[in-house]
């Protein structure tokens, strides 16, 4: 039996909103240099949504624009464009292009197009779009950062009190177990025993535990063992990060978020017919269960064939 299916999306949106100056120093650390952190980076996903609205570039897993300004004053300030890809896309670098150009276009301010890979196929490594003719040449290259090359840093992410130290240790975490429930649940451990043992400040044990807590996700019988052995480790650190009602409500989160991204689903792809599915996926309080509705959007034919997944629980 296999894991819930694991949704990336949701978490890394919210750690990179959160920890950007990390995110950047950890993985762009030359171009975090470059930057003034005096001043607030803004994000425009907003603006970003409208620039490529009514492109068919294929499914996206995350997708950022920064406003943020240069150390040095060589121009008031600029744009970053980040994406999270966590598959494989034939036509990834021409997207990265259509983005970069569209958002320059959009804004007249020079445009840093970067790159995370969360794929599990080492050598896949897009990093350039181009082409030429009648002497004319495109040629678009862009950063990219591997996931993956880090399976072979593992003591360097022990070390390292970077918040996105623990953002790949958890993601890797999530494709090596995929298909094991009992190493995903000692994995996900794991993690948290290393949080609370680096000694980061509350809040931020809160977020990541949030964000590990989203990518391993485990059937609900694993996932009382696994809470259960939290309590027992907060007892042994004599600390008490999580409460039962933070419990609760990083749950209810959770929960909101998916029939939110169910409920778009839905309307995409059934219309007015799917929509009305809304009412009694909304009682559905198990976060596994409404994880593989969201996943079975893309492959379901019909509103019935897609309430076949849960309608033996609402009986």
């Amino acid at each position: 039996m296999t894991n819930p299916q694991t949704e990336f999306d949701s978490p890394w949106k919210d750690i990179i909103q959160r920890y950007f100056e990390d995110f950047m120093r950890f993985f762009f650390p030359q171009a975090h240099r470059e930057i003034d952190w005096t001043q607030k980076p803004e994000f425009l996903d907003k603006e970003l949504q409208q620039v490529v609205r009514d492109a068919e570039l294929g499914k996206r897993l995350v997708d950022k624009l920064v406003k943020i300004y240069r150390s040095g004053g060589e121009e008031v300030w600029v744009l970053v464009h980040i994406e999270i890809q966590a598959q494989e896309e034939s036509d990834f670098t021409q997207r990265m292009y259509t983005y970069n150009y569209r958002i320059y276009d959009r804004y007249k301010r020079s445009v840093a197009s970067l790159a995370v890979l969360g794929d599990e196929r080492a050598t896949w490594r897009p990093n350039q779009f181009g082409y030429q003719l009648f002497g004319c040449t495109v040629d678009f290259q862009f950063p990219i950062v591997k996931l993956v090359d880090y399976q072979q840093r593992q003591s360097e992410l022990e070390a390292s009190r970077n918040p996105f130290a623990t953002v790949v240790m958890a993601h890797l975490a999530a494709l090596e177990t995929r298909n094991d429930r009992l190493q995903r649940k000692q994995q996900k451990l794991t993690l948290v025993r290393r949080l609370y043992e680096q000694g980061f400040e509350r809040e931020d044990v809160l977020n990541l535990l949030a964000f590990v807590d989203w990518l391993l996700t485990l059937p609900q019988d694993l996932e009382r063992e696994f809470r259960r052995e939290v309590e027992q480790l907060e007892a042994e650190q004599r600390m008490r990060y999580i409460t039962s009602f933070e419990r609760f409500g990083i749950e209810k989160g959770k929960q909101e978020a998916l029939v939110k991204g169910i409920s778009l689903g839905l309307k995409l792809k059934f219309g007015s017919k799917g929509q009305n599915l809304l009412p009694e996926i909304e009682q559905i309080e198990d976060v596994n269960l409404l994880e593989a509705i969201l996943e079975a959007i893309d492959t379901a034919s019909t509103v019935e064939e897609l309430r076949q997944i849960y309608q033996p629980a609402t009986e």
